[in-house]
């Protein structure tokens, strides 16, 4: 989860380190450092806190130097402190590390190594992998990683160098995402593309099992092992205009009002209106497998979870498969069944998620035709999957997701679309309507941003709440999930999320006077009638009713303290265009209370460790 820059070549480090780190500080902002190699001399700089905090401690310091390495952490061990900050030396400080993911055995290492002399300094299990380096080496930089590597477990991104050995960087991942950046006379390590965009478009990704050297003049690029890799050169394709906040106050706000834009990107050239069906080009391949599906398994973590349970009310009514959707995290430690005819889902915003990639990647091994619905192009999900598709909602820098959920749940429409009209499920007539909906769908999402003043005043009022509940029924239910989730992660006010039905289950028992109750209750039918019954039991418990429903409703607005309207779809649409007030009161609210709403306390954009 934490950001990693590395730079040869020929210009001063420093300025590249500094401005990769502040592209990355999405991944990780409890500390922060560089290391800069002039001269034989490696000065290193490390800060508790965020890229401001480093950038004001080098102000007026001259750190020369045309190779350096640079971090932005998100602590897993060791608290999140300037000792603990990467890089990390060695004992003597000739070799510098900087490190992402988890060495699983770094205490038995580190006991081993203290028996034979060597003195630590954090309490991190990085410092333990510069050490190990450290007791290995016998001249060559590169062979002392290979071999340090061949005796850690865990998951590792890692760029290395060493102060007799200025030529050259090492990079070496396993589970953790890196990139090669190839200039003219320069190159680059990084853990996100966002990091390198500024000096090149050309990159190599590294696989998991793969290291490189890296000088200015290029990359040779092995396994472990030394066998030779054939280093595939990619493009990348996304401008600088879109990491950057563009006029908004904070990214969040910027990609919020980015959905109508997303929206369409996510389903260009993938509705065929006149035959009321959709084609997904990243499954042209699988049409046979797809035909004969008896299940998915939809995998997924947090928002990217909540976007699979919408999945499976889309899949199982408009194409009428079973579906099943399992938190990656616990997919991967259990003996999931895997019949024939079972293909998986794995959704990722990041598409490095590391517990989703590792359920993938078990399902797999267990036979089942593996597909993956993500953002980012290149990304290990990406490669490592048989097939799916790309998302194209843009680069997301804000760490609660926005658009990439509205844009996986648009996919995951035109999936469901493809094999109801495939099966015969879904009529010529029915499959014109979603389509045309689906059209439609980027301009009503605009008319709800355009009108939410009144979102601003309802979180004016409930600024102070220290809890919320979020209740909805059927399709929108995954929404109530989202709109708690966003509510908590940014502001801080615990909030949950239920099935409407499940109110009488427990959660009832919290509501009173001082508990906001955020109603999703949408387009009619009879779980429309549920849910009235439902705010009535709410209102009996003088609980603050605030509803979202559909403009011209008659009916909740008597029920209900606060209304917020969006436009009338079809009800496999609606979750999303519900979710976009959800997203804003979340915001503003957070706003309000003072917290910073693109770096939250405690987490991270793309949770790469486990």
């Amino acid at each position: 989860m934490c950001g990693i820059i590395g730079y040869i070549g020929k210009r001063e480090a420093t300025p590249i380190l500094i401005n990769g780190l502040k592209r990355m500080e999405y991944r990780g902002y409890d500390s922060a450092g560089i290391a800069v190699l002039h001269n034989g001399n490696i000065n290193i700089t490390k800060v508790s806190g965020k890229i401001a905090q480093l950038t004001e401690r080098l102000n007026g310091l001259t750190l020369n130097g045309s190779v350096g390495l640079g971090h932005t952490r998100w602590a897993t061990h060791g608290e999140p402190n300037e000792t603990n900050a990467h890089p990390h030396t060695d004992c003597s400080g000739s070799i510098v590390l900087i490190h992402n993911g988890i060495i699983e055995n770094y205490y038995t290492i580190r006991v081993k190594l203290a028996a034979s002399g060597h003195i630590f300094r954090t309490q991190t299990d990085s410092e333990v992998l510069a050490h190990l380096i450290e007791e290995l080496y016998e001249g060559d930089i590169e062979q002392a990683v290979r071999s340090a590597l061949s005796k850690v477990k865990g998951t590792y991104g890692i760029a290395v160098m060493h102060h007799d050995e200025p030529e050259k960087l090492i990079a070496a991942r396993m589970g953790s995402p890196l990139v090669l950046g190839l200039g003219a006379a320069e190159n680059f390590i990084a853990s996100d593309l966002a990091a390198v965009v500024d000096h090149t478009r050309n990159v190599i990704y590294l696989n998991d099992g793969e290291m490189a050297v890296v000088t200015s003049d290029g990359v040779i690029q092995t396994k472990l092992d030394k066998s030779p890799v054939s280093a595939k050169v990619e493009q990348i394709f996304f401008n600088i205009a879109e990491i950057e906040k563009g006029g908004y106050p904070h990214f969040m706000l910027k990609e919020i009002h980015e959905q109508p834009n997303s929206l369409t990107d996510s389903i260009r050239g993938r509705l065929l209106p006149e035959a009321g069906a959709s084609k997904l080009g990243g499954l042209a391949n699988f049409e046979e497998q797809l035909a004969a599906v008896k299940r998915f398994i939809i995998l997924g973590c947090g928002t990217s979870w909540h976007a699979g349970l919408i999945g499976e009310y889309l899949i199982e009514e408009l194409a009428g498969i079973p579906v099943e959707v399992e938190y990656a995290s616990e997919f991967r430690y259990r003996e999931p069944i895997i019949e024939p005819g079972t293909i998986t889902l794995s959704i990722s915003q990041s598409g490095e998620t590391i517990d989703t990639l590792a359920a993938m990647r078990e399902a797999k091994v267990r036979g089942a035709l593996t597909l993956g619905i993500c953002n980012v192009v290149g990304s290990t999900i990406a490669r490592e999957s048989e097939g799916g598709v790309y998302i194209h909602a843009g680069p997301e820098i804000g760490v609660a997701s926005t658009k990439a959920f509205t844009s996986q749940v648009a996919v995951l429409t035109l999936l469901a679309l493809h094999l109801g009209r495939q099966r015969g499920r879904i009529s010529l007539d029915r499959g014109q309507e979603l389509t045309q909906e689906l059209i439609n769908l980027p301009k009503k999402v605009q008319q709800v941003l355009d009108n939410s003043d009144r979102i601003l005043e309802l979180a004016k009022k409930y600024v102070d709440s220290k809890n919320a509940l979020y209740l909805s029924r059927g399709i929108n239910y995954p929404v109530a999930l989202e709109g708690a989730l966003k509510l908590k992660e940014i502001s801080y006010i615990h909030a949950e999320g239920y099935p409407a039905a499940e109110m009488k289950h427990g959660p009832i028992a919290l509501i009173d006077e001082n508990m906001p109750v955020v109603f999703i209750a949408v387009n009619g039918g009879a779980i429309y009638e549920k849910v009235i019954s439902n705010i009535e039991e709410v209102r009996a418990r003088k609980g603050v009713i605030i509803a979202v429903v559909n403009e011209g409703d008659q009916v909740i607005t008597r029920y209900a303290d606060h209304i917020l309207e969006i436009p009338l779809t079809d009800h496999i649409l609606s979750p999303i265009l519900a979710v976009i007030p959800l997203q804003l009161l979340a915001y503003h609210i957070a706003v309000l209370r003072g917290c910073n709403v693109d770096q939250p306390r405690n987490l991270a954009k793309s949770v790469t460790v486990e």
